[in-house]
């Protein structure tokens, strides 16, 4: 009975360690992950200054000219601020100035144009309704742009880095408690 509990007890310890190894791996290559892919566009992020932005206008696009024509496309809403003591135009986040420099705001499913209209409708009444607001500008002169919500701020940060913190911290656990269990059977065989 003794060498079977020994036996299970050695098979359950190396399972055990397996365990905390695999999860200082994972975490490891997370981290890797993150710092190559996440932490570049934090540090790069010029959207650092938090003000306040008073709203001038907004105006509701539905269709763009291209080289005279008007073209069909998704609703759109236009935003224009005050931030910073000068005129701006506000962008939701850093990526909708890449996907439309004519939108402020680009909904989510453009799939019904019926859906995305009332989206941008509801948005547009959200801003009229309040009408100063916290917004992200950058420390440069002629900047025209400023941001509603940051993509790459301090608490995406924050938020990636737990999940890979965790699981660093619960495998240094688990084979330090494994570790502890060995030398206290140890100790005790000895006596």
């Amino acid at each position: 009975m003794g060498k079977k509990l020994v036996m299970a007890q050695k098979r359950g310890e190396t399972r055990a360690l397996c365990l905390g190894v695999a999860m200082v791996v994972c975490a490891a290559i997370a981290y890797y992950i993150l710092g190559t892919t996440v932490l570049p566009l934090y540090q790069k992020s010029v959207w650092t200054q938090e003000s306040m932005c008073q709203l001038i206008e907004t105006n509701i696009r539905d269709q763009e000219e291209l080289e005279g024509k008007k073209v069909a496309q998704y609703p759109c809403l236009w935003v224009n601020v005050s931030a910073v003591g000068r005129w701006a135009v506000l962008y939701h986040t850093e990526d909708t100035w890449d996907q439309n420099q004519q939108c402020s705001y680009i909904p989510g499913s453009l799939d019904n144009y019926q859906m995305a209209r009332a989206d941008v409708e509801k948005v547009r009444d959200n801003f009229h309704e309040h009408q100063v607001f916290y917004c992200f500008s950058t420390t440069r002169e002629n900047e025209t742009r400023v941001l509603y919500r940051r993509l790459y701020g301090p608490q995406t940060l924050l938020f990636s880095l737990f999940w890979p913190t965790f699981l660093l911290t619960g495998g240094l656990l688990l084979i330090a408690m494994v570790k502890i269990n060995q030398s206290l059977s140890i100790l005790a065989a000895q006596k």
